[in-house]
């Protein structure tokens, strides 16, 4: 066990940001003194500063929901000090791979930035080194689950989750890279079932699921009991992704913090696959001619053309429908605290500008 000791709140109120922040310095320091390696003290600077780079930065919104739906699902609103400890390392666990995620996403998509900061593999003496950082970042996860999990008697089924969520993420990813293949243009690939195939599998899954899942594993219970409540976290996370979508073309930079840039990019949208289904022959001309273009007439082009399809409007049709099919969902659950959990993710995400 390493040495840092964590004060956490024992019983009295506490903020969950500052415990979570507080845990990782202790899971990095156990992951630079762990006795399976001989390591240098090149290599230790290299994965202290990896870490850094790759596991912070982001709004740790996967993480933090792991403790408080844990919370939500015990009833209370201030947990034991092993029980936020073991909340808040399965939230870091989901970091991890996050990280593990991007890092290695962000290769295959010969990306620039991430987080306001240069892609990892973009820091010069990284390069392609940061394909084994991703390993490594996978690898922590599996050290992290042992140490502090092994005599559990959920302990198996964490790893089995972890290893089913990573499997349909990369097979996600794979969909999501074959169809959009640069070089190899072609949007008759695009449809309905594939962008919604591309989205449950590459984030739903891990973003909405995996850490409900964590909580519900944490709390005792067995997930083959909740099936339904998979579901409904999996059609969360695609109408998050639509929403998304929606937002790269018709959101506010300033809210949303960044330009769009689906159309450039040639991303398999949703905005696009509704254009594509509901356009004539003219109209679909004008899409096959300007989308993937990065210049800024062909995008207003393909804009202009999302505008005159009225697809606003039928985002608009679609989110209410969403939300409507959701809310009745949760309420058919059995148990009150279920329904509390789910309903608190589909309230951060309805109507959201950013």
């Amino acid at each position: 066990m390493a040495a840092a000791a964590v004060a956490l709140s024992n019983g009295s109120g506490g903020d969950s940001k500052a415990e979570f922040a507080e845990i990782y310095s202790r899971l990095k320091e156990e992951m630079l003194e762990d006795p399976a390696f001989e390591f240098t003290d090149e290599s230790l600077q290299w994965i202290d500063r990896m870490l850094d780079y790759n596991v912070l930065g982001g709004k740790c919104n996967r993480g933090l929901s792991v403790i408080d739906s844990y919370k939500t699902l015990k009833g209370v609103d201030v947990l034991r000090k092993e029980e936020t400890f073991l909340a808040c390392t399965l939230g870091w666990c989901i970091e991890w791979l996050q990280a593990y995620f991007l890092v290695l996403d962000d290769i295959m998509d010969n990306s620039q930035t991430r987080r306001g900061q240069p892609c990892w593999f973009r820091v010069p003496q990284v390069g392609l080194i940061a394909v084994n950082d991703g390993i490594i970042l996978r690898n922590h996860i599996s050290r992290i689950l042992q140490r502090h999990f092994r005599g559990k008697p959920y302990y198996v089924d964490l790893i089995d989750l972890f290893n089913e969520v990573e499997f349909k993420t990369a097979s996600g990813q794979l969909l999501d890279l074959i169809t959009t293949h640069e070089g190899e243009k072609d949007l008759t690939k695009y449809n309905l079932n594939v962008h919604r195939r591309i989205v449950q599998y590459k984030t739903a899954y891990y973003s909405f699921y995996l850490p409900v899942a964590c909580a519900l594993l944490l709390s005792g219970e067995n997930l083959d009991n909740f099936g339904d409540v998979k579901n409904i976290l999996v059609e969360m996370g695609t109408y998050f992704q639509v929403q998304d979508d929606y937002l790269d073309c018709f959101g506010d930079p300033e809210s949303i913090g960044k330009i769009g840039t689906d159309i450039e990019d040639y991303k398999c949208s949703w905005l696009v696959v509704q254009a594509l289904e509901h356009a004539d022959e003219s109209q679909k001309g004008i899409l096959l001619e300007n989308y993937g273009k990065s210049d800024p007439e062909s995008v207003a082009k393909v804009k202009d053309l999302y505008k005159e399809l009225d697809l606003e409007t039928a985002f608009h049709k679609y989110e209410r429908e969403s939300y409507n099919k959701l809310i009745a969902d949760i309420e058919a659950q059995p148990s009150k605290a279920v329904q509390k959990v789910l309903m608190s993710f589909l309230e951060k995400i309805y109507k959201r500008q950013k």
